[in-house]
């Protein structure tokens, strides 16, 4: 057995008695000012809807912990979405614990003691290794939730009814071994979170705006430094668009996509390890995170040189009248298949178009057939929110199954990809990926095109690129 400090390290100095004694004393407390942060209200609201869908019940909704990302070294953390949905908290190792009437207690790490050596000698609680934590007091003020100390959540977890207890599994190996689970009644505290996500209130609208206008201004960063003329690299535009998303937000949202030529005809191409080429089509599909975590999911594809060819025009204006037909058929009540159908069948008349299905457009449209989607995998698009495919654990007839409510973010995403080894269409085609995507809020009336901050039609991008290269490189302010 090893006898070293949890927390250290092996190359980590010895610690003379010496050095410890005097290290455990002259230190003066200190105290932050916070005050109730401005979205603590819709947190509350949220845990009230949770906790009424389970009359007599106790939740127990962990965040996580940091992952390991080699030996020593931990990925950045980001906390569950379910859980920061009902807490606003964004630490590590905390958990939610929701009483039956509606009572939620949130047990987190409080600040490193001055009567033990944590805080200077374990480097991952440690407050001279990672910075002050909040006590359970300012966290409590900070959040509008009462705290206790996590090192208090097992006796909590002991005294919890597995038959009247549900608990949100995956996050937290501790308290999954400590309750029993059961799959069914667990399941349904995952549905109904992600349910009560499906409706975003004016709040969450905001936030994600939020998080687009800096998506926005991250696309414009990188068409300021996207030359003509000459390669660069995919992984330098990820970059730039990196540094707008952690200036301006938390981070990315998700695995930045920046694809050019064949390489945006890979669907999820994070790889980015190409270069541009002119002549080529640039796909990118990128999104910050903003200080909150939502997120936002925007696609747009460039032609490098600054102009379509014919050919790469062509597939650009069907994707976008793809796409048009899909938003303009958003409204409440309409089905989510229905906009499915919308878009993929102006797809599949322009492929007939260009000569590429091997029969009608009713016979590949239909859901025996749907031979189309050799040219386009996926569907026209996704929720969104706090998660990029926001509120996956909904049932079907809630979602993909069912119809729109207004307060729904959505993105609306048709593509066309035609590989470099398809010998089933003709040499020009082979090599193009075009996506265009967008995020739309369903209102009363129809949809609102939250990312209408960026050209959508070919006339358009090439103008907005030819400006951005006038306009220059900068950085963000």
């Amino acid at each position: 057995m090893s006898d070293r400090v949890p927390g250290t390290q092996s190359h980590d100095p010895d610690f003379p008695e010496k050095f410890l004694a005097f290290m455990r004393t002259g230190w003066r407390d200190s105290a932050l000012t916070v005050a109730p942060g401005p979205a603590a209200a819709h947190y509350a609201k949220r845990r009230a809807a949770v906790s009424e869908a389970f009359p007599g019940e106790t939740l127990i909704i962990p965040t996580g912990r940091e992952k390991v990302r080699a030996n020593d070294t931990f990925y950045p953390f980001r906390p569950g979405s379910d859980f920061v949905y009902l807490t606003g908290e964004h630490d590590p190792d905390a958990v939610l614990v929701l009483r039956p009437g509606g009572e939620s207690t949130l047990y987190v790490r409080p600040r490193s003691p001055r009567d033990t050596d944590e805080f200077f000698r374990d480097r991952v609680y440690g407050e001279l290794w990672i910075g002050r934590r909040h006590t359970l007091a300012e966290k409590a003020t900070e959040l509008g939730i009462d705290t206790a100390n996590l090192d208090d959540l097992g006796a909590v977890l002991d005294d919890c009814a597995p038959s009247r207890t549900r608990v949100l599994r995956g996050f937290d190996p501790a308290v999954d071994a400590a309750v029993r689970g059961n799959p069914v009644r667990d399941g349904e505290l995952a549905t109904v979170l992600s349910e009560l996500k499906l409706v975003k209130d004016d709040w969450e609208v905001a936030q994600l705006q939020d998080a687009i206008d800096a998506t926005v201004r991250g696309f414009e960063d990188v068409a300021r430094v996207l030359p003509a003329d000459r390669p660069v690299a995919e992984r330098l535009l990820d970059g730039v668009f990196g540094l707008r998303a952690r200036h301006d937000g938390n981070q990315v949202g998700y695995g930045s996509i920046v694809g050019n030529g064949a390489h945006g005809a890979t669907l999820h191409w994070v790889r980015n390890d190409g270069y541009t080429r002119p002549g080529d089509l640039l796909l990118m599909d990128m999104g910050v995170e903003n200080r909150n975590l939502y997120t936002a999911d925007v696609t747009r594809t460039l032609p490098v040189n600054g102009t379509f060819s014919p050919i790469q025009r062509r597939v650009y204006e069907l994707v976008h009248a793809s796409q048009q037909a899909g938003i303009d058929t958003i409204r409440p009540g309409v089905k989510y298949d229905d906009i499915h159908q919308t878009c993929m069948r102006v797809l599949a008349e322009g492929l007939a178009d260009l000569g590429l299905l091997p029969g009608s457009v009713e016979e590949a449209m239909d859901k025996g057939s749907t031979v189309y989607r050799r040219w386009t995998l996926h569907g026209f698009g996704h929720m969104l929110g706090l998660d990029v495919h926001d509120c996956a654990n909904a049932r079907r007839e809630r979602y993909r199954g069912g119809t729109l409510d207004e307060g729904y973010v959505l993105t609306v995403e048709p593509g066309l990809y035609f590989q470099p080894e398809d010998e089933l269409v003709p040499e020009e085609l082979r090599g193009i990926g075009i996506r265009i995507e967008d995020d739309v809020l369903v209102t009363s009336t129809g949809a609102q095109v939250l990312s209408a901050g960026l050209p959508r039609t070919a006339d358009e991008v090439e103008s907005w690129l030819a400006a951005q290269r006038e306009a220059g490189p900068r950085l963000p302010e």
